[in-house]
């Protein structure tokens, strides 16, 4: 299960690093995830395999609510026409997704957005059942810690029983780092991304890794759950899987690079 899920996030990260122009034939599903941290488009063929991406660093998105309208759709644009040129042919339709539990007039804000990237929207789903989608799974919760929220969504014979955000991600490890190291929050980004400072950053952290995982436990109560599937941003933090397990007692696994499982979901809920 897990494997089909890494290997198809490893071809997309490929896909992203690749510039060079594509010819794939037939129809395309696209993705466009509007991060905390980043905006990313995927794109898939039929089949569900990736053939181009593009990522993009964005602080547009917080908490799940778009506050910088237009500058979300200035990088959709931007994104789309590099990927319309490294394809040689339009992208029309998308899907996007939404953190769960978030009220209806910013469902359509978001949905706005990426149609005023020049987009036709065709699917809205929510982030941890964009992720289930990549991971191929009928049961267990998903739970997506983005840079400003953390997702659960509760599986049970592959459909959503239960959905819960809470504003809690990874720029509250941001702000700990900043605060702990008396920086600049953009330094202490940056600090905690350097794999040199990972002892120390994980130290510091661990507390609000502690809440994140308090919080998948009081929504996973009673569901039965025999195991916790992590993806998002801010489950690129090595060991952060351990903790999460060590704090529920729940079996806590992660994909390969979790910040591509949502994205690449997304494109697969596309008709």
């Amino acid at each position: 299960m897990m494997e089909k899920a890494n290997a198809l996030i490893l071809q997309m990260e490929k896909c992203i690093a690749n510039e060079n122009p594509i010819k794939v034939e037939g129809k395309l599903k696209v993705g466009v995830d509007l991060g905390t941290a980043n905006i990313v488009i995927t794109v898939l063929d039929s089949n569900d395999i990736p053939v181009a991406g593009a990522i993009y660093p964005a602080d547009v998105v917080r908490d799940g609510i778009v506050v910088n309208f237009v500058e979300a759709v200035q990088i959709i644009r931007k994104l789309k026409a590099q990927l319309e040129k490294q394809l040689g042919r339009e992208l029309i339709y998308a899907a996007t997704a939404i953190p769960p539990g978030i009220m209806e007039g910013n469902v359509r804000v978001i949905k706005n957005v990426v149609e005023g990237g020049g987009f036709i929207v065709t699917n809205v789903l929510d982030e941890p059942t964009a992720a289930a989608n990549i991971l191929n799974i009928n049961s267990g919760a998903v739970v997506d810690i983005g840079g400003g929220t953390t997702g659960i969504s509760i599986l049970k014979d592959g459909k959503v029983i239960y959905s819960a955000d809470e504003p809690t991600g990874g720029r509250h490890l941001t702000l700990v780092t900043a605060g702990a190291l008396n920086m600049e929050y953009e330094d202490a980004e940056e600090y905690k991304k350097d794999i040199n400072n990972y002892n120390m950053v994980f130290t510091m952290v661990r507390p609000v890794i502690e809440k994140m995982s308090s919080i998948i436990q009081k929504h996973i109560k009673g569901y039965n759950i025999d195991t916790i599937y992590l993806v998002g941003g801010t489950c690129c933090l090595r060991n952060i899987e351990n903790v999460v397990e060590e704090y529920t007692g729940v079996k806590t696994v992660k994909t390969y690079n979790p910040l591509l499982a949502t994205p690449l979901g997304i494109a697969i809920s596309v008709k």
